[in-house]
């Protein structure tokens, strides 16, 4: 059956006659790069102390699992980072390799993404995986419901590894 829509990918508008599947798979392109995009703030808004818009990066009920501890509530986790992340021990997240698994709906998703942290003397002094869930919310954002942040060496203790 052929969709009779347009859909807006990259800023470039695709005709009015993919098939379901088609159009399923540029759904899901999109997802991906919006998600892509919500891993990337997440680092610049805490290297930059942009705490308020990192927490709108979370659900409302989120949980934040890192150091064998889980936060929950995005208030909750908004003021674990901004205590743990004041001026002077600010530096650069770097997120690499992420994989994105989107749901057939394009309303949920995992990711998995490797990441490590740059000191402001130019040290990389911690690396890891962030284990993710997020969920595509009414408003259009994708968000974290969950972030695990498992340090190298460590084991994955909320959510699940990579598939093969």
């Amino acid at each position: 059956m052929l969709a009779d829509t347009r859909v807006m990918f990259l800023g470039f508008s695709y005709g009015s006659c993919m098939n379901e599947h088609e159009s399923s798979v540029v759904r899901s392109t999109t997802a991906e790069e919006s998600i892509r995009q919500t891993l990337a703030r997440y680092c610049m808004f805490c290297d930059d102390g942009r705490f308020e818009e990192w927490g709108l990066l979370f659900t409302l009920g989120t949980q934040l699992h890192v150091m064998a501890t889980t936060h929950s509530g995005r208030e909750r986790v908004q003021a674990f980072i901004e205590a743990g992340q004041p001026p002077e021990l600010r530096g650069k997240h770097v997120v690499i390799n992420p994989l994105i698994l989107v749901s057939e709906d394009a309303s949920s998703a995992q990711s998995w993404s490797d990441f490590l942290f740059i000191d402001r003397t130019g040290v990389i002094t911690t690396t890891g995986r962030y284990h993710d869930e997020l969920v595509l919310e009414p408003d259009g954002v994708w968000r974290f419901a969950v972030r695990e942040i498992v340090f190298t060496g460590k084991e994955p203790q909320l959510l699940q590894p990579p598939p093969a």
